[in-house]
């Protein structure tokens, strides 16, 4: 099968929801994409882009993404943050998800990251089996936290 991983660009952007969205379905979280075309091309495309992303290609479609941001930690400097790898599920396990990664890798070497992160969810045999083949460090030390919109609407001085 011939692949063809590369940027994207803001018209790749609906597929790319779209994919967002298969991924949210296979996480049995289909409410949660919130994010709106608008959204993204203000936060990829405008003024001060705050994400990246690269495009798999097969078959004349667009068949996989992977969406990285730049991060900074305070011990040690920028960092890349792999925030999602998405292959069609038609598409699985033909080694597009590996390509995708290693483009993320590769800017992250070529921007001099200090690391390149991501999170799995525990229940993901597939990914977490990946990420053991390619020898990647699992951290047990550190536990997310978020806020929501919603919450931190409602914050104030009686937060604190």
């Amino acid at each position: 099968m011939n692949v063809i991983i590369r940027k994207g660009i803001k018209s790749d952007l609906p597929e790319a929801l779209e994919l967002i969205k298969e991924l949210a379905l296979y996480e049995k979280a289909p409410d949660e994409v919130t994010v709106t075309i608008e959204e993204m091309e203000q936060d990829g495309f405008g003024s001060n882009p705050i994400f990246n992303f690269f495009i798999a290609e097969a078959a004349d479609k667009i068949v996989g993404i992977s969406l990285y941001y730049i991060k900074y930690s305070t011990w040690k400097g920028k960092c890349v943050f792999l925030e999602d790898i998405i292959v069609t599920e038609q598409f699985r396990k033909c080694g597009i998800g590996r390509q995708l990664f290693d483009a993320v890798v590769n800017v992250s070497k070529e921007l001099n990251a200090a690391r390149l992160e991501w999170q799995v969810l525990e229940w993901n045999d597939l990914a977490i089996k990946f990420y053991e083949k390619i020898n990647a460090g699992f951290d047990s030390e550190w536990i997310n936290c978020k806020l929501t919109k919603e919450q931190m609407a409602g914050w104030g001085i009686g937060n604190r």
